[in-house]
């Protein structure tokens, strides 16, 4: 799912990229002729979006490339600069200001949903750039020495198809060099000024630097060469040879070197001043940093503390749900000797191979699509694909999903890390997660908005955490609908991932502003999920680079259950589950508050 062009953290806040075909200023102006006549006010409003989206393209042209706009794919402009964080600066107030000329009062009831999105995203912008985010440019869980990879090995965003393709991407990697500098740098004023990452996430972050096909002597064994190992067959002998020359040169002087420097400056300079607290509120601005990034992730007015709380309900809810299935098992234990059970038992580890925890899977998907069509009126065009996740990102990778281009050249993608197929739990949730990033869920979502082309673009590739990933929680809620959940080991998984979601509730405002350690955080959930230690420890310390961005599930969530819920009572007989999903993904993601009342006007409709 994706951002609008915001510096530093947030960048992993929304972390499936998106992707688009090229789309030249001809086919803008055919796409704002298709939506339709429009008065003039409108006309200018769509010539400030499409101005907007030609600007950020060229300011952030990875995520261009991720959108499937090509122009830019040599590029990879310093974003650790004061003066690029000038030029965001300029760029948001700017687009604000000429937004606010516009009378929204007379602008058409989407175009007022584009004026509210848009507007919440240049203040929010704007709000971010006052922080001291640039100060921690990356750590284990995002940043430019990770995204990187996934570009460059030949198998994500970055096209690979001609030999202008393979010429992009050494201009792209020459600007890592410099990239690699200013982060350096950016980390040492934090350490002058004590904003400075965990050292347990430090601690993460330097094998992923040094891991063997990133800091290589030969760079035929280097994650970086993969391009060259499946040239396009119509490329000349001339061009192959020239370009294995030019790659193996940029790995060894470009790549490498920064890669090794970054590593080095983290594990002899930076680790020794790395911080002994978990939350971000034990940095110089930090409650204003996470303060920004609850309101921001969550796009609502709850505090930390009404969060905490809410949390802590969910916990109690879902926990009494888990001891009915424990029960109806025949389980004669407590409850974490329960997810001890499911945890061990060699009976939910069936799988041998990587290809039969992928087959589970497309068996999920099969079983559920004679329902899907009940469900939902409007389906994707995108294709979609499961796959494993690729060895270099599998170790520290979550399940996730990378959407595909509208014109269907690339699948949606459903990434599945496998590092043991062996240790794979079935009762690891598998139907519920598979709800949840793949079908119904960021697939529909997501497809379904990039593929609408009456939407401007920051919309249809753009999106708001809460919306995107309250979406796809709520999916996980239609198993039964769809004919899932059948099996109560499933039903008990697909409530471990609930309560995966709810538990981030407490430990993120917990970690982030109450003072609680990691080592607690880590015994919260052991306490109250299937888990096993190591995987309670990567969950925590996710939530500890990224404060605030595990809240919108939950929260999203519960908007979404608790709008349906109201609709159901109110139109009675009236209300149709198809319409209402529709309805809800038809204009994409925005802002909480912007959805409600864009529902409440459609239920008022159905009545």
């Amino acid at each position: 799912m994706k951002k609008l062009a915001l510096a530093g953290l947030l960048a992993a806040a929304l972390t499936s990229a998106c992707n688009q075909t090229k789309t030249t200023d001809s086919s803008a102006s055919n796409e704002n002729a298709a939506s339709g006549a429009a008065a003039d006010t409108t006309t200018g409003l769509s010539g400030l979006f499409n101005r907007y989206w030609e600007q950020n393209s060229r300011l952030n042209p990875l995520d261009a490339t991720a959108y499937g706009d090509n122009r830019f794919n040599d590029q990879l402009p310093n974003d650790q600069t004061r003066a690029y964080r000038d030029t965001l600066r300029t760029f948001y107030q700017t687009y604000l200001t000429q937004l606010q000329q516009f009378d929204r009062e007379k602008l058409s009831d989407n175009d007022k949903i584009s004026y509210d999105i848009f507007e919440y995203e240049m203040k929010h912008g704007l709000a971010e750039l006052k922080l001291n985010l640039w100060m921690m440019p990356a750590n284990q869980f995002y940043g430019l020495p990770i995204s990187l990879g996934q570009y460059g090995s030949g198998q994500g965003n970055q096209p690979f198809k001609t030999v202008k393709d393979y010429e992009n991407w050494l201009g792209r990697v020459r600007g890592f060099t410099a990239w690699t500098d200013s982060a350096i740098a950016n980390f040492r004023v934090g350490m002058r000024n004590g904003v400075v990452l965990p050292r347990v996430l430090v601690e993460r972050m330097i094998p992923q630097l040094q891991a063997e096909d990133i800091v290589v002597s030969d760079p035929t064994k280097s994650l970086y060469y993969g391009p060259i190992t499946r040239f396009p067959a119509d490329f000349s002998d001339i061009d192959k040879t020239r370009l294995t020359d030019e790659y193996k040169r940029a790995i060894l002087t470009e790549l490498v070197p920064s890669y090794r420097k970054l590593s080095t400056f983290l594990r002899t300079e930076y680790l020794p001043k790395a911080r002994a607290t978990s939350g971000i509120d034990a940095v110089p601005g930090g409650k204003d940093i996470y303060a920004y990034l609850v309101e921001y992730l969550t796009t609502t007015d709850k505090t930390p503390a009404e969060i905490y709380q809410t949390g802590q309900s969910e916990v109690a809810r879902i926990r009494a749900q888990m001891e009915q299935i424990k029960n109806e098992v025949g389980f004669k234990g407590d409850l974490p000797a329960f997810f001890q059970y499911l945890n061990t038992d060699a009976k939910f580890r069936p799988y041998k191979k990587p290809e039969e925890v992928l087959a589970a899977f497309e068996n999920i998907h099969q079983r559920m699509l004679p329902n899907l069509k009940k469900m939902f009126g409007r389906t994707p065009k995108t294709p979609f694909e499961i796959r494993q996740t690729e060895k270099f990102r599998e170790a520290s990778a979550s399940a996730e999903y990378n959407q595909g281009s509208p014109d269907g050249s690339r699948p949606g993608i459903f990434y599945v890390p496998i590092p043991d197929a062996t240790t794979f739990a079935t009762t690891s949730g598998m139907e519920s997660l598979f709800l949840h990033e793949a079908i119904p869920g960021h697939h529909y979502q997501i497809s379904l908005q990039q593929e609408s082309t009456d939407l401007p673009k920051f919309r249809r590739f753009g999106g708001q955490n809460a919306y995107i990933e309250g979406w796809a929680l709520y999916c996980e809620s239609l198993g039964p609908e769809l004919g899932l959940f059948k099996d109560p080991y499933q039903r008990m998984g697909a409530l471990g991932d609930e309560m995966l979601r709810a538990v981030r509730l407490v430990v993120d405002t917990g970690l982030h502003s109450r003072q609680m350690t990691r080592e607690q955080a880590i015994e919260y959930l052991l306490a109250n999920l299937s888990t096993t230690r190591d995987e309670a420890t990567s969950a925590i310390e996710r939530y500890m680079a990224i404060p605030g961005q595990a809240l919108g599930y939950k929260i999203g969530q519960l908007k979404i259950r608790e709008l349906r819920t109201k609709y159901e009572k109110q139109l009675g007989s009236k209300f149709k589950l198809s319409s209402f999903h529709d309805e809800l993904l038809k204009d994409g993601s925005m802002p909480l508050a912007v959805l409600e009342k864009k529902m409440d006007a459609w239920a008022a409709k159905q009545k």
